[in-house]
């Protein structure tokens, strides 16, 4: 028995470095053509501009569309994932995620462009978020209850590294074209390495080997008693994921009061992300090369944040306090953003990311707490699926806030009044994260069950 445990921990442990290489590569790639992808769209829509309404509005749109989509499927992957495994999953968004990166790899002209954010729009309506959920849902399955927050910050932090180098790679590449090159290059790799390397978590083994035993479930289900069959099994369904998502958020208060703030903290963020590099853009003249610089110091401040100070904080900190403490330097660095007078000011801003942070990670161990092991995936689908349809609803305020505010015809003088909204949104996020209470832990608990009349 006890060789069996340790073999257990052993797999876990190896999975879990094998998890944290494959999102670190995969990310790595993507976070490769963020400096880039604001140049090259410029250069598409409007050459020779450091202003240019159609590409935020494009850039809001596709922004929408995503959204609309991984409203959808985010659930809805994180419920199969529960039945069929993480690993199978994560292939699919994994590889239509390379696609579009080798459309511009091969050419960055108008036409090819054009096709790339096609691509793009159609494979993130699929792949928006789904690693970074079925990774929260991979480490929840591997990781005790007390060492959750930690865990998901360590991910995090993994994933302020791929940042760091993916942007440092960027800044020292020779072209934009070798960075959209060696993007989709490494894009490829990382879908090689993890369906190689990365082992099926602890609790699929069991949910799969469970439902390779259907149909010997379902004689029983004959042969015996519904008491006798059913008994601590879970059986194999694909059911409604919006039943499912709505079961999750019923199922405890605070499980709904982390939803809320899941979405306005992501509306927030989501503003600012959308709108950032435009204002930078029209307001400092940034370029490949600076949006780079700025990319690496959000990234550092990250992997200090996340690989040192919140393992510590979690030790001695409640995840609710730190949720609140992350959400309220958020609010703070958009804001500096906004008011920004000098380039100086927009890379001192960036230096609270150290501390903004820590949102997210805590955010995903409150929420995990709040479910069963195999409800991991629906739990971790359903925040990431509000976190979508904040990306639905973001275009639609600062897509034209942005627009308005960079352009001559503003009704007043304040290029940043879009991220001023955003850093609202995320003080909305902020007073609802200090009215969580310490979360009802459910070990073994399913949703399900609990909710869903026999």
């Amino acid at each position: 028995m006890t060789t069996t445990v340790m073999a257990e921990k052993t797999i876990a442990t190896s999975g879990l470095g094998h998890l944290f290489m494959t999102v670190f590569v995969f990310n790595f790639a993507n976070f490769m053509v963020v400096p880039a992808i604001t140049d090259v769209t410029m250069a598409a829509l409007c050459p020779g501009e450091d202003e240019c309404s159609l590409a935020i509005y494009l850039t809001g749109a596709t922004q929408a569309i995503t959204g609309m989509g991984s409203l959808v499927m985010m659930p809805l992957i994180g419920n199969f994932s529960d039945n069929y495994g993480r690993k199978v999953m994560l292939t699919l968004p994994m590889l239509l995620t390379t696609l579009p990166l080798v459309i511009l790899a091969y050419s960055r002209e108008r036409n090819y462009f054009f096709a790339y954010y096609a691509l793009k729009t159609l494979t993130s309506m699929i792949c928006e978020g789904s690693v970074l959920c079925l990774a929260h849902a991979y480490v929840a399955d591997n990781v005790p209850l007390p060492r959750r927050a930690s865990a998901f910050g360590i991910l995090s932090g993994i994933s302020s590294c791929s940042f760091v180098f993916g942007n440092l790679s960027t800044r020292f590449l020779p072209s934009t074209a070798s960075v959209f090159q060696v993007a989709a290059a490494v894009a490829m790799v990382s879908v090689v390495y993890m369906r190689i390397f990365l082992p099926e978590s602890s609790m699929e083994a069991a949910v799969i080997a469970a439902s390779l035993k259907d149909e010997t479930m379902n004689e029983c289900l004959i042969e015996k008693t519904e008491k006798t069959c059913t008994d601590n099994r879970r059986p194999f369904r694909t059911g409604p994921s919006l039943t499912d998502s709505i079961s999750l958020l019923r199922s405890s208060w605070t499980f709904s009061q982390a939803a809320i703030v899941a979405f306005f903290s992501s509306l927030g963020e989501l503003g600012l992300y959308s709108a950032l590099l435009y204002y930078l853009k029209a307001e400092f003249h940034f370029d490949k090369d600076q949006f780079a610089d700025l990319m690496i110091i959000n990234g550092i401040a990250g992997i200090i944040s996340q690989m040192v100070l919140m393992p510590l904080l979690a030790r001695i900190i409640s995840e609710e306090k730190i949720l609140a403490i992350g959400l309220v330097f958020n609010c703070v660095h958009i804001f500096l953003y906004s008011v920004a007078w000098s380039s100086w000011v927009i890379y001192f801003a960036a230096t609270f990311q150290i501390l903004a942070v820590f949102a997210g990670p805590s955010l995903r161990s409150i929420v995990s707490k709040q479910v069963g092991p195999t409800e991991q995936g629906k739990a971790q689908g359903c925040i990431t699926g509000l976190c979508s349809f904040a990306s639905i609803v973001s275009p639609l305020i600062f897509s034209p806030l942005t627009a308005l505010f960079l352009s001559d015809d503003a009704p007043f003088v304040f290029p940043g009044f879009s991220l001023v909204c955003a850093a609202f949104a995320v003080m909305i996020a902020f007073i609802q994260s200090v009215m969580i209470r310490a979360p009802r832990v459910i070990p073994e608990t399913k949703v399900d069950e609990v909710l869903v009349e026999p």
